[in-house]
């Protein structure tokens, strides 16, 4: 089967007072359809810029982007229009990311409207009813502006805008983080159940890992800018063979009093994501770092579909 959506090499650089940014560096990965991929690391590691860099809000410094088999790297114009109506993002803070000025039904219309696909007012709508039901919006909000709304309806409403134009791909910028405990719930369970509904295919952004853990089907761990380990999300869960994984992981609490659990804490400086020198960036926090760790480092195979970056990560679980 031939992935959905595709990143080579693909990198993103800003210019600062200091020198470049590399904001993302060097990551290469493939999604298959109606499969999610959850992109999970500590705050600044580039996972919000890799999601808007993927569906072109941010354009790529480097590398490319294939999408259905296609490289859409540097599309423009009508292409990109064309594009867009395939990919969407549903934004991390449901409150900035909706007009204050529109309705929730003019909201979800908008991109409809743009789109041109209705020519008559009747099926749209009938579409916009269809969506705002689908998203679960009550007949008695429709007309409602985002401030009448809590968080949850809020987003529903970000997700219907999303799901307007039927896309295939979606980047979930850290949808759930800004809501209550039990909304989150409700919000990825409608996620889960439009992607088995109408088949889509997610980057999930976050770094909640039990978020992450159940909703994700792969994970890859970012940091820095880079990918360090990419897995199974099952997998990922059970033997972590990154350092930075390892120290990640043992940080999520435990409902069990009991449990006998061993939590890393990292010690050093965060490496500057300005004009990085080759080599690991987790090397100045790393207990375990040697020479080679300064040389530049790739992702390596060393279980099956189980991808580390790390030149002793053999070394250090056995393998």
């Amino acid at each position: 089967m031939e992935a959905l959506i595709e990143a080579r090499n693909l990198k993103k650089h800003f210019d600062s007072p200091k020198g470049k940014v590399h904001a993302v560096d060097d990551v290469s990965f493939k999604i298959m359809p109606g499969r999610t991929m959850g992109v999970v690391g500590e705050s600044g590691c580039g996972k919000s810029t890799l999601g808007r860099t993927m569906i072109h809000l941010l354009q790529s410094t480097e590398g490319s982007i294939y999408f259905e088999g296609k490289d859409v790297t540097k599309v423009k114009d009508k292409e990109l229009m064309r594009l867009r109506e395939k990919m969407q993002i549903i934004f991390q803070d449901p409150y900035a990311s909706l007009n204050p000025r529109m309705t929730v039904k003019a909201i979800i219309q908008e991109p409809l409207i743009l789109s041109k696909r209705f020519s008559d007012r009747g099926s749209l709508e009938a579409e916009t009813v269809r969506l705002m039901d689908l998203v679960g919006i009550e007949e008695r909000l429709r007309n409602a502006y985002p401030h009448e709304l809590d968080g949850g309806r809020r987003q529903r409403v970000g997700i219907g805008r999303a799901l307007a134009l039927n896309p295939k791909f979606v980047v979930c910028d850290e949808p759930v983080s800004a809501l209550d405990v039990s909304i989150q719930a409700q919000i990825l369970n409608l996620l889960m159940d439009l992607q088995d509904e109408y088949h889509l295919t997610y980057m999930f952004i976050t770094h909640d890992l039990s978020v992450v853990r159940h909703i994700s089907h792969d994970i890859c761990v970012m940091y820095l800018g880079q990918l360090v380990e990419t897995a199974p999300s099952k997998e990922l869960f059970e033997k972590q063979l990154h350092p930075y994984s390892k120290a990640l992981l043992s940080a999520i609490p435990s409902v069990d009093i009991h449990a006998k659990r061993e939590r890393i804490i990292l010690k050093g400086e965060i490496t500057s994501p300005v004009n990085p020198k080759p080599g690991c960036r987790f090397a100045s926090r790393c207990p375990y770092v040697c020479g080679k760790c300064h040389e530049p480092q790739h992702l390596e195979e060393l279980l099956p579909n189980h991808f580390v970056s790390c030149c002793r990560a053999g070394e250090i679980n056995g393998l």
